[in-house]
C-alpha cells in the first residue's frame, strides 16, 4: 500500500531541511567537492566512512511522524473524500446522461464556487444543462460534501 507521505513531508519542509542538514552539515569540512558543468556535484575524496554507520534517529523519527499524520489524518480525510464524490457522481448521472469526465468537473466545478454552479461555467461548458438541473446537481453536491471540511 501507498501512503500519501509526500505532502506531509512537504508541509514539513524545513523540518525536513534540518534534519538532512543536521547530518550532512557538520561533515561538510571532511569532503571535497566541486561542482560539475550539469550542476551536480563532484567528490574528490572517499566520504564511504563518513556515511557507512551514522545515526539516521532523528530523521527516521521525522519519517515516522509523517506516515503517522498520513494515516491517521490524510489518508482518512481522502477516503471520506472520493466516498462522497462516488456519492455525488452516481446522483448526477442519475439525474442527467453525460460523460465521467464532464460529470467530475461539474462537480469540482460547483465545489469550488461554494456549491454553486459559476456563472461562466453555466454559460460555458455546462450551458446545455437546464436551470432544474442545475439546480438539482448543486443539491447533490451540497448534500453528497455536507460536513467535509478540506485538509
Amino acid at each position: 500500500m501507498v501512503f500519501p507521505v509526500s505532502p506531509v513531508m512537504l508541509d514539513r519542509i524545513e523540518t525536513y531541511r534540518d534534519r538532512l542538514r543536521a547530518h550532512s552539515g557538520p561533515l561538510m569540512d571532511y569532503i571535497d567537492w566541486r561542482p560539475t558543468p550539469v550542476h551536480n556535484v563532484d567528490v574528490q575524496n572517499d566520504t564511504a566512512d563518513l556515511y557507512r554507520y551514522f545515526d539516521s534517529t532523528e530523521a527516521a523519527e521525522f519519517l515516522y511522524g509523517c506516515v503517522a499524520q498520513a494515516i491517521d489524518n490524510d489518508l482518512p480525510r481522502e477516503i471520506d473524500f472520493l466516498r462522497r464524490n462516488d456519492k455525488a457522481m452516481r446522483r448526477v448521472m442519475n439525474t442527467v446522461e453525460m460523460p465521467d469526465m464532464i460529470a467530475e468537473n461539474l462537480i469540482r466545478s460547483i465545489r469550488l464556487n461554494e456549491n454553486r454552479l459559476g456563472r461562466k461555467c453555466r454559460e460555458g461548458e455546462f450551458a446545455k444543462l437546464t436551470d432544474d438541473e442545475v439546480i438539482a446537481i448543486e443539491a447533490i453536491v451540497r448534500e453528497a460534501f455536507d460536513g467535509f471540511t478540506e485538509a
